[in-house]
């Protein structure tokens, strides 16, 4: 049975941390990306944010390149290592299951996002289709049912291909296996709406809210959700996209008080 630790978090804020385009990296080396994914991290943990998400962000169009795969399980490796109390989740870019559990598997990582789970959508890198069966055989063959999966319902980056409502989706996810769901709508209204929906449909896996929350509305979201994931509110306002340090404490530690008083 899948570990329920993830869920046990109050509040529960997922904060991504977005790794740079490794196939447009030209002069940055490894030892750079560490320092970025460490500082960066520290950031989170300092504010006492649970738990953070590693985000691939390379564009590929199949499976994850060996390269990436290898780059982004020794980050996660290494955050774990330097921030052992920080719970962390693995998502990347490509659609590709066996990579995610894979890193996150060695990386000791406590979850994986899966934007496709069920059905097809139409992403920018072209037509995908629902990985959860393939993703829940894998993770047994790894005897890693600890490795928690979120799955996106109607995620949206993308368009979904068929009429389904996005509750009858969660429905589908519900049923095919993921352990929680990751509903974001196209925008705020929209969001806490399919929430609702999904509830009164009889949705009994936890739900979180995957977008668009700030320090003002989290404790909205909290209130019928059961957790967010959160980054572009606690960035630096003034950050470049060289700096190494792209986060902000003081707004993380803010955005985490207000998350408190919404648990």
């Amino acid at each position: 049975m899948t570990s329920l630790r993830l869920f046990s978090a109050r509040p529960l804020v997922i904060a991504a941390l977005h790794l740079p385009d490794f196939g447009r990296l030209r002069d940055k080396s490894m030892a750079w990306l560490e320092d970025y994914v460490v500082t960066n991290a520290r950031v989170f943990a300092q504010a006492g944010i649970p738990y953070v998400k590693l985000q691939d962000q390379t564009r590929e169009a199949g499976a994850m390149q060996p390269s990436s795969l290898a780059m982004t399980a020794a980050l996660g490796r290494l955050l774990k290592a330097e921030l052992p109390g920080l719970g962390l989740g693995i998502i990347v870019e490509a659609h590709d299951p066996v990579a995610s559990l894979s890193i996150a598997h060695a990386a000791g990582a406590d979850f994986v996002r899966l934007k496709v789970f069920v059905g097809q959508a139409m992403t920018a890198q072209g037509l995908r289709s629902g990985m959860g069966a393939q993703a829940l055989a894998f993770r047994t063959a790894l005897g890693r049912d600890d490795i928690a999966i979120l799955a996106d319902v109607h995620d949206r980056t993308a368009v979904p291909m068929s009429s389904e409502t996005a509750e009858f989706a969660a429905e589908w996810a519900q049923k095919t296996g993921a352990d929680g769901l990751i509903l974001t709508g196209a925008d705020w209204a929209d969001s806490l709406a399919r929430i609702r929906k999904a509830r009164e449909t009889g949705i009994k896996r936890p739900i979180l809210l995957g977008g668009s929350v700030t320090e003002g509305n989290v404790r909205e979201a909290l209130s019928i959700c059961d957790g967010v994931v959160v980054s572009t509110a606690l960035m630096r306002k003034d950050a470049a996209p060289t700096d190494i340090l792209r986060w902000d404490v003081d707004r993380a530690r803010r955005f985490m008080d207000a998350a408190r008083a919404g648990a």
